[in-house]
């Protein structure tokens, strides 16, 4: 007997629909339907062969998905290309053109998307001010791996307050992302790492949901897509190289690999160990493009002051430096950089997490005459020391040229 399209979760009927897409394909969908509907079309005793469920429910699972859970419709998507094993040469390429170095990270990455979705993981971006490089391609590779259960937003969606179009997928997708609003970063940074959501539809109460959303950000804005600190985690930032060579009909070329590539992904071994909560250590997924985007964002005081003690280190070819929060502020006014005392305590204790000395001890003070030279005198206070290898580590693009 042929299955009925119907549901009824609840009190409240649903068909189930394929929509055709331009590509070819169809997404299934759930619309509501009418009961006095169904039965004009089908007779009245067709209603008694449409299942029913007490509500719905959504648990991520490629390998071994399940619509139904205890009596609850699932609303996950499972997967219309099953693993298969063939030829992956092209996928694996095209992983290594996007990861670069980080190759096999990038492997476990997809593979714990595919085998353990609900596992937290860094929110990846991809970045480069160049076209062709592939950035737009790879989401869309992956719509096509994942299907349903990625979706595309923009800037403006994201920051909206209603969110039921995004709440129960899988990978959340922004490209030509630019959040220039700190809420917006904490906002991300938050769901991120969240089991919990608030889901909220238009004209609807707000509820509570499991969130096991993975984020995925794309900018041509290297160095300024996002504001994040030198202590943020959780992003991990890729600058991509321009592709060699464009090849026609290589998305197609790539779709036509999804079954062998996640046959691939099924067998493979994972290179790294679960050692935090997004699976990857901090270093394991810090880059120079991170290093740059975390730069950008410090503010002139921090560069300035910065600039300042790499000269006094060069000069007199130290290791490190010594100085007190006021010797900072002096030197900076020459500048006309403006601080103050208690900014700049903040800043090196909260941002370059720094320590001073418990107690008044003596140090050579460097003094910037208003000629621009620069002496060493003995001083006494509770100073502070940078080491070079702090700065050259944490402004490498502010010391080169």
């Amino acid at each position: 007997m042929k299955q009925t399209p119907y549901i009824r979760v609840g009190t409240s009927y649903y068909k189930r629909v394929k929509a055709p897409t331009i590509a070819g394909h169809f997404n299934e969908i759930l619309v509501h339907w009418n009961m006095e509907t169904i039965k004009q079309d089908h007779g009245k005793d067709h209603l008694s062969k449409v299942p029913k469920y007490d509500g719905f429910t959504c648990i991520p699972n490629h390998i071994d998905f399940k619509q139904e859970y205890l009596g609850f419709y699932n609303i996950y998507s499972p997967l219309g290309k099953m693993p298969k094993e063939g030829g992956t040469s092209l996928s694996l390429k095209f992983v290594r053109h996007i990861f670069g170095k980080q190759y096999e990270l990038g492997l476990d990455y997809l593979q714990l998307l595919y085998t353990k979705p609900i596992q937290v993981l860094p929110i990846l971006c991809l970045v480069s001010m160049e076209r062709s490089t592939g950035k737009s391609t790879f989401l869309k590779w992956l719509k096509a791996i994942f299907e349903n259960n990625l979706t595309y937003l923009t800037n403006d969606s994201f920051s909206s307050q209603f969110n039921a179009d995004w709440a129960n997928k899988l990978l959340i997708c922004i490209d030509e992302v630019l959040f220039n609003k700190e809420e917006l970063t904490e906002r991300i940074k938050y769901l991120s790492t969240t089991n919990i959501n608030k889901l909220e539809a238009k004209g609807k109460d707000k509820r509570e949901v499991e969130f096991f959303g993975k984020f995925i950000l794309c900018s041509n804005n290297e160095d300024s897509f996002i504001k994040i600190d030198a202590n943020e985690t959780r992003f991990w930032v890729i600058k991509v190289p321009v592709l060699e060579e464009e090849q026609i009909n290589f998305l197609e070329k790539l779709i036509e690999e999804v079954p062998a590539f996640l046959y691939y992904l099924s067998k493979r071994k994972l290179n790294s160990r679960h050692q935090t909560r997004m699976w990857f250590t901090p270093q394991q997924i810090r880059t120079k493009a991170l290093r740059r985007l975390v730069q950008n964002n410090r503010n002139r005081v921090e560069k300035e002051l910065a600039s300042i003690l790499m000269g006094v280190i060069e000069k007199f070819d130290l290791v490190s430096v010594d100085f007190c929060p006021m010797d900072a502020v002096m030197a900076l006014n020459k500048t006309r950089v403006k601080t103050d005392l208690t900014q700049l305590r903040r800043m090196l204790k909260r941002d370059w997490k720094l320590g001073n000395q418990g107690n008044s001890n003596s140090y050579r003070k460097f003094v910037i005459w208003s000629d621009g030279d620069i002496n060493l005198v003995d001083a006494k206070g509770r100073y502070f020391t940078v080491e070079k290898s702090f700065l050259t580590q944490n402004f490498d693009d502010l010391m080169t040229g």
